[in-house]
């Protein structure tokens, strides 16, 4: 959303306000720019290949040696005692926190509308961070349903025991919608988007979604492997969408090995400000 402070500030709001998703759709699909993009995809292939190679030996030890013990270690499906942890486990649920993202995006959008100059461009800086976070966790939970329907993996139980190794590819139901697990997928995609922006933020980011983890395992929704799959999905699903906002000079920067880094810049330091100045005369 960089470059807004040059709408026309006399406009009417309507046109305003369709001036700022112009240029909010605009900034993401336009060619990249960046000097040192080649750089960053080098850098993001190899980790997206480390980190999938590291996640796929995970996942099938864990098949094979531990997703049916502990599965008949957790208690039975509907025990009373579990209502904290059938609550805990919804703020990973991906409708809730794209829903959440989306109402914050829509609202920041009709307040930036109405501001001029240094105001609207450190909130719509903010829009840019925003789009960021919530096309990350988007991306990753689009892949993950893909992923459910090609494996096809049935859930902990379904067909009346135990069996780590129940697929039925393509059948598209809840039922076998095992792996990879939606809820670790969103709570590590966002984890990862948020962390990456703030990183201040990152030991309470990913013990958020560590917990979400472990709520799924314990509510006998998912295997342990299929956890591990969700968090490798969100997480690489993120680190593409970081490098796609970082080509294009959109909140991240590129140094020289390529790596990616948060662009340091007023947005955060001055959000009070902005907030003061959105509710002044």
């Amino acid at each position: 959303m960089k470059g807004s402070t040059d709408i026309v500030q006399h406009a009417s709001y309507p046109a305003q306000l369709l001036a700022v998703a112009r240029r909010a759709l605009a900034q993401l699909v336009r060619a990249p720019s960046h000097s040192r993009r080649t750089d960053a995809a080098r850098k993001l292939a190899r980790h997206s290949l480390w980190l999938s190679a590291a996640g796929a030996a995970a996942i099938i030890a864990l098949m094979v040696a531990f997703d049916q013990v502990e599965i008949q270690l957790m208690p039975a499906r509907g025990t009373p005692a579990l209502w904290p942890i059938r609550i805990l486990t919804d703020f990973g649920k991906d409708e809730y926190v794209l829903s959440l993202l989306g109402v914050a995006l829509v609202t920041l959008a009709f307040v930036a509308a109405g501001l001029h100059g240094t105001r609207r461009a450190l909130l719509l800086g903010l829009g840019t961070r925003l789009q960021f976070v919530f096309l990350s966790v988007a991306l990753s939970v689009f892949v993950g349903e893909v992923l459910k329907y090609l494996i096809g993996r049935g859930r902990p139980f379904v067909g009346g025991k135990a069996d780590a190794f129940n697929f039925v590819p393509f059948e598209g139901s809840g039922a076998y919608a095992s792996l990879p697990s939606g809820h670790a997928v969103t709570a590590f995609a966002l984890a990862f988007a948020v962390s990456a922006l703030w990183p201040r933020l990152r030991v309470f980011m990913f013990t958020y979604a560590i917990v979400i983890l472990l709520t799924r395992l314990v509510l006998l929704a998912h295997h342990p492997s299929d956890v591990v799959a969700g968090a490798m999905v969100g997480m690489v699903g993120a680190m593409a969408v970081r490098y796609w906002f970082a080509a294009r000079r959109l909140g991240f920067a590129i140094r020289a090995d390529g790596t990616i880094v948060p662009l340091a810049g007023a947005v955060s330091g001055r959000l009070k400000r902005v907030a003061h100045g959105t509710s002044a005369p």
